[in-house]
This record gives structure tokens, sequence and C-alpha cells, in this order.
């Protein structure tokens, strides 16, 4: 009877944060050819370099400017522009993209949460969800998503070949390596071909074992993608919130004079696993969001009316004893590795 009131009387904490639980570095960009991808030596960073464009006006015009003579007239003017490019020199035919990602434990164990009774219920309700789900479905998931190049972005459209390897760093040597042809696993599903399922299963039980604490694991990732000598790659872009401090119209991002991709957009992609949506027929999966935010659509397909937020899952599930279908475990969980604010403050 105790236990009841308590839980009745139970409250969101007010501060409540948690530490993402897989963390990418920034990823780096290189050149080289296709048949010399075991030959660390024969690669070389990719710059950043500026060129000057002259553009044509190509904006929705106003009813006012549609006049044919105020038209000429716009058309008449120079649309000059700076911008950033990073491309590959006209010998190398391959980008090569590498960076290092952690996984560690404490998945739903708070960094920071001021109610103890809470935080009490929030342990034992992960702890019940491990032991009858373990993390193996998330970590299959993220495996899928290492595998596939999803994390390419851009780069992995077109492109004739993509092959990704996986390191298990032990002490800075790789102790495992396995290697993925990532074109020939889905972005829209994450079942493998039979070939590949043995290989994924061994990164996924990898990454599960990070995320249960049981072994540390530190991952290198690293992707060839042959595009063509010559031809232009995309790093991240910077977002430049003064912009009287820069003349150019699209600024990359760079690391040390190297061509980069922020740490933010690889982990996007790893986390792109929700198939758990309302929407999923259609959109196929969508990264973990607390609304299931796709900026790329301005839409969130986890609406609060529908009850199938974040927070109205955990808090049916700590608060309400309703607990979620398995699957909205699964999400409730990856938002808790994603990490992030989610305290009941004003």
């Amino acid at each position: 009877m105790a236990t009841k009131t308590a839980d009745a009387d139970l409250k969101t904490a007010s501060v409540l944060a948690f530490e993402r639980k897989l963390d990418p570095s920034d990823a780096l960009f290189s050149a080289g050819r296709w048949d010399e991808r075991d030959d660390p030596a024969r690669w070389a960073p990719v710059p950043v370099r500026e060129k000057s464009v002259r553009g044509t006006i190509s904006n929705r015009l106003k009813a006012k400017d549609q006049d044919p003579a105020k038209l000429d007239a716009q058309i008449d003017k120079p649309n000059l522009q700076t911008v950033d490019v990073a491309a590959l020199p006209a010998d190398a035919d391959t980008l090569k993209v590498a960076f290092t990602l952690r996984v560690l434990q404490g998945a739903g164990s708070p960094s920071a949460c001021n109610n103890a009774a809470y935080q009490a219920k929030l342990r034992q309700t992960v702890e019940g969800y491990v032991k009858a789900h373990g993390f193996i479905e998330l970590a299959r998931r993220y495996a899928h998503n290492l595998a596939n190049g999803r994390w390419l972005w851009r780069n992995r459209t077109g492109a004739e070949e993509v092959e990704v390897r996986v390191q298990h760093l032990v002490q800075g040597a790789p102790a495992t390596t396995w290697r993925f042809d990532a074109l020939k696993l889905s972005l829209r599903h994450f079942d493998a071909p039979g070939e590949m399922t043995e290989t994924l299963d061994e990164v996924a039980q990898l990454i599960a074992r990070g995320l249960s604490g049981e072994s540390h694991v530190l991952l290198g990732v690293s992707a060839f993608v042959r595009v063509g000598a010559g031809q232009e790659v995309f790093p991240s872009q910077e977002l430049i919130l003064d912009r009287d401090s820069t003349k150019k119209s699209k600024t990359l991002y760079t690391v040390a004079d190297v061509a980069g991709m922020h740490s933010q957009k690889l982990g996007n992609a790893l986390r792109t696993i929700d198939t758990w949506h309302p929407e999923a027929a259609t959109l196929g999966p969508i990264a973990v969001e607390p609304y299931g935010s796709v900026t790329t659509l301005g839409k969130a397909c986890r609406q609060p009316k529908e009850k199938q937020d974040f927070y109205n899952l955990l808090d049916g599930w700590l608060l309400k004893d309703r607990v979620p279908a398995p699957e909205q475990q699964h999400f409730v969980m990856a938002t808790l590795i994603r990490g992030g604010v989610f305290g009941d403050g004003e």
C-alpha cells in the first residue's frame, strides 16, 4: 500500500539530464585511389578552398517584380558570390571519411536528477527493460547504420562503390576489423543480406556490451567512397549566425584546415533507427528525437496529442505504470541513449 501511495505522489524531476552514450568524434576527409585503400601513406587530406562565382537571379519573384522590364533589369545585375568548396584532386577517385565512436555504459542513468524517488523508479524501470530486452535490438540498428554508410549523407549518393570498415580499437590498435559493402544495405529498413548477417551481429553484440558496461568499447569507423577523380565532396556546412562577419555565401567545416563533418551530424545518422513512429510506412526510419522531429520536412512525427512522444511515453511508464508496447520501449531507451535535458522545470 505504501508503494502505491509513493507512486501516486511521484512527480517528474525538475532537473533531469542524460549524457549521450554514443559519442562520435568529428570525421575527417582524405583523398586517394580506390585500389590503394590498404596503404595509409597514399591518402592526403582534403582541403577546403574558396571559389568566386557569378550566379543568376532564380528566386521566386513577388507579383510587382514580374514585369518584363523589371525582370530584365534584375537579370542584368551580376549575382556575385564567394563560396567554400571541397573536391578530390584530379588524380584521386576515392574519398575516405574516418571517425571514432565511443560506446558508453550507463544508459538510462541520469547525469543530473534532483528527485531521489524519481531516480529510483527510473533505475527500476530501466533495469526491467534491460532484463526483458537487453540492448541488442538497439545495438543491431546502430551497427546497421554504421555499416550502410548513412552517416556519409550526400557523399553516399551516386557513389559507384562504398566500403565501410569498423574496427574494435584496444589500446589504440585494431583488435578486430569488419568490412561491409555499404550499398548492399538498405537505408529504409534494417534487414541485412544473408552473407552480412553474422558480421553485423558481431558488431551489434560489441555495441550492446558497451552500452551494458560489460566492456570498454571504442570503434574506429572509416568509409571509402568511389565517386570519381576530381569530384566535389561534401563536408558539413557551418551555421554562421553573424552574417556581417563573413562575406562568403557558404562556409564549410574544417579541422586544422582539413575538410570535416560535425560529430552532431554523425550522431544524427547513427540514431536514425526510429521505425516505430506513426508515419514509418511512408517515411521509413527517422532520427530518434523526443517529438520525432524531421527538420527537412518541417514536421514532428510523434505528436503529443497522439501520446506517442517521448514525454508521454516516459511519464506513463514511470508515473502511471502504463508499460508501453515493446517497440515504444525501444524508442524511449534510444532517446535516453541520445541524451538531453528532460526535466519538468519551468
